[in-house]
């Protein structure tokens, strides 16, 4: 069996992600299956496929961001020109990356915007898949981003990656309250009544449902995939239910990008204590997802 080329991006060299890469790329199962493009700033440990500038220990946030920046563009450049065949990134600090001069809340957005795409942000494990129809903003800005078009279009790229990644055909979909009790019939708020049951019923989702039921029944099998109205509560479900073993993955992209569930862990960084397993999960379902798309 060939094996996949991906490229890996370094994330934040102030964190973890530098070392969990280097574990990773002597992972004899991993290596079976994938060839690691390391992308990223050099420094003492790692030798790069694609070096894109250097990195001094305690150089700062705005250099540490700038450099995840540029490794993120270099690994699109890759998968766009079919050198790789998809991306795993390491954890970038977002507000470092801000600093660094990239005005994106997150590597979603990012990606968003250098491929022109329509994505969606997925937290997948054996046990739970969910999706975020709001990703890095403020709570008190989710409900005037969370329009009909805006929970139409992660629906409609939710279903088409759960077809064309996960071989679902008929993918079961629910969608999750906003409100408490899915808002007790106005009781507790009219979004779900008034925006998220009609939005659902025009793209085929079920419900909406309370949170504090619909993960629960999807984990029992009722559902292939929940979306979430906001960020935390889709992502407490997802790590309660399945952390270090879920993998985060942008759906509607031209490519698989997928990167481990947890952050950069500055306070452990340098300390040998970085657990490498959730990244090695994302690249096995990184390689996983081209394969399928090769096959097609």
């Amino acid at each position: 069996m060939n094996r996949t080329r991906l490229a890996v991006t370094l994330g934040d060299p102030r964190g973890i992600g530098p070392e969990i890469v280097e574990r990773a790329s002597h992972d004899d199962a991993l290596n079976a299956v994938a060839e690691l493009v390391l992308v990223g700033p050099r420094g003492p440990s790692l030798t790069l496929d694609e070096p894109i500038g250097d990195w001094k220990a305690g150089s700062g946030e705005a250099a540490a961001g700038a450099l995840a920046g540029r490794a993120i563009e270099r690994a699109v450049e890759l998968a766009q020109s079919g050198a790789v065949q998809g991306i795993v990134t390491a954890p970038i600090d977002k507000h470092a990356l801000l600093a660094g001069g990239f005005d994106f809340p997150g590597h979603t957005e990012m990606l968003a915007h250098l491929t022109g795409s329509r994505v969606a942000m997925m937290l997948a494990s054996d046990r739970l898949r969910v999706v975020l129809a709001t990703t890095h903003i403020p709570l008190r800005e989710v409900a005037r981003a969370l329009t009909r078009d805006a929970l139409v279009e992660t629906a409609e790229v939710t279903r088409r990656g759960l077809q064309d990644w996960y071989g679902i055909a008929q993918p079961r979909i629910a969608l999750c309250a906003l409100n408490p009790h899915a808002g007790d019939h106005g009781r507790f708020g009219a979004e779900d009544d008034e925006l998220l049951a009609p939005a659902a019923r025009a793209v085929g989702l079920e419900g909406p449902f309370p949170a504090d039921t619909v993960f629960v029944r999807a984990m029992r099998g009722e559902f292939d995939a929940v979306i979430a109205p906001y960020h935390d509560v889709g992502m407490t479900a997802i790590k309660v239910a399945s952390f270090g073993s879920a993998v985060n993955v942008t759906l509607g992209l031209p490519f698989p990008r997928t990167s481990p569930d947890h952050g950069t862990a500055l306070d452990i960084a340098g300390r040998g204590l970085a657990d490498p397993s959730s990244f090695i999960r994302a690249a096995f379902e990184c390689a996983r997802i081209a394969r399928v798309l090769a096959a097609r």
